[in-house]
C-alpha cells in the first residue's frame, strides 16, 4: 500500500438520488470511505520505479471499470516542478482528454447524430463543473447549470439553496469542484482525468447518460509555496428526455442522479469549498483526524456507490 502518514487524509463522498414518487426533490448524505486493498501489478512502471525511474508513459483510454487499483509508483510527493509526481495521475490524459466517449448509435428517441450530440454535450457539463477556472475558484458554473433542464423543478431549488444558504444537503459540492481560494491555488495549469461515458435507452425513450469520472487537481498555498493534491470521483446519471413526452428545453438533460467521493478536501459536509491541507498540516497535527478505514483514491474499481454505507471521515492511503 500506498506511504501512510503522521496524520491521514481525509476521504469525503456524498450521494444524491432524485426521489422517486409522490414528493419531488433530492436527498444527500454524507457518506465516508470503506475499507480496501490496493493491488499492485508488477509491470514496466514498477520495475521503473525499482530503479527510481517514474513511469508517466501514457495510459491507454479507460473503456470499461478496471479490475484493480493503478500500481503503486515511487513514494515521492508533488514539487511545483511536478505536481503529479508519486500519482498515478501522472500518467492520466489532462482534461476532456481523460474522459472516454463511446461511439454515437441510433437510441431511444434519438438518431445516430442526437446521440453524438448529447455525449459531447455531458462531457461540456463535466468540464464545466470541474474543470473551468472560475468554477474551480469559487463562481457560479453558469455553463454547467445551462446544461440542466430548467422545466426540472426539484434541480432549481437544490441549486438555489446550494449557492445561496448551503447545508450538508444541499450543496455545491455534490456536482461542482470549488475550492478555498484564502488556502489554495492551482499549482499547475493542468487537471488529470479517468473515466469513462455509457448510455442506454432509458425510461420514456430517454437515452440515458452515466459518466463516472476522477479528477485531480494539483494545489499550493495561497501565494505559493507547498504543493498537494485533492482527488474527487464523480458518477453522474443524466437523461435526454423525449421532448414529445416530457417538459424539457432542446439541448438540456434531467439529472436522475449523483454521487461523489473526495481526498484530501475536508470533512466538513456544510462547507460549500473544498479547503485541502498540507504535509506540514499534517505533521503538526492539524489536519482531521481520520476515523474511518482506509482508501485508495485512485482505486476506479469499484462502484462509487459501495462508498455510500458510512457515515465516517476516513483516512487515504495516498494522494
Amino acid at each position: 500500500m500506498g506511504r501512510k502518514k503522521a496524520s491521514p487524509d481525509v476521504w469525503g463522498s456524498y450521494e444524491a438520488r432524485r426521489r422517486r414518487g409522490g414528493q419531488g426533490g433530492w436527498y444527500v448524505v454524507g457518506l465516508l470511505a470503506l475499507a480496501a486493498v490496493l493491488v499492485v501489478a508488477v509491470g514496466p512502471g514498477r520495475v521503473a520505479a525499482w530503479f527510481g525511474a517514474e513511469d508517466t508513459s501514457a495510459l491507454p483510454a479507460e473503456t470499461a471499470r478496471p479490475e484493480n487499483a493503478p500500481a503503486t509508483p515511487l513514494a515521492q510527493g508533488p514539487t511545483g516542478a511536478h505536481p503529479f509526481r508519486g500519482s498515478p495521475a501522472a500518467r492520466w490524459a489532462d482534461g476532456r482528454d481523460g474522459i472516454t466517449v463511446p461511439g454515437a448509435r441510433a437510441t431511444g428517441w434519438m438518431s445516430k447524430a442526437q446521440v453524438a450530440d448529447a455525449l459531447a454535450d455531458t462531457v461540456d457539463f463535466l468540464a464545466a463543473s470541474n474543470l473551468d477556472p472560475a468554477v474551480l475558484r469559487g463562481e457560479r458554473p453558469r455553463e454547467a447549470i445551462a446544461l440542466i433542464n430548467p422545466h426540472q423543478k426539484d434541480m432549481r431549488e437544490f441549486l438555489e439553496t446550494a449557492f445561496s444558504a448551503p447545508t450538508r444537503e444541499q450543496n455545491p459540492l455534490h456536482l461542482f469542484s470549488r475550492f478555498d481560494t484564502t488556502l489554495v491555488q492551482p499549482a499547475t495549469k493542468v487537471i488529470k482525468t479517468r473515466g469513462r461515458l455509457d448510455y442506454r435507452a432509458g425510461k420514456n425513450g430517454a437515452v440515458q447518460v452515466t459518466s463516472d469520472v476522477t479528477f485531480v487537481y494539483a494545489l499550493e498555498r495561497a501565494g505559493g509555496g507547498e504543493v498537494t493534491r485533492t482527488i474527487v470521483r464523480r458518477e453522474l446519471v443524466v437523461n435526454w428526455d423525449d421532448p414529445s413526452k416530457i417538459i424539457t428545453e432542446p439541448g438540456t438533460f434531467s439529472l436522475v442522479s449523483f454521487k461523489s467521493v473526495s481526498a484530501n478536501g475536508g470533512c466538513d459536509k456544510a462547507k460549500p469549498l473544498y479547503a485541502p491541507t498540507f504535509d506540514s498540516d499534517r505533521a503538526a497535527g492539524k489536519d482531521i483526524e481520520a476515523t474511518g478505514p482506509e482508501k485508495d483514491p485512485y482505486d476506479r474499481s469499484e462502484d462509487v456507490g459501495t462508498l455510500s454505507d458510512s457515515d465516517e471521515c476516513g483516512a487515504v492511503s495516498r494522494l
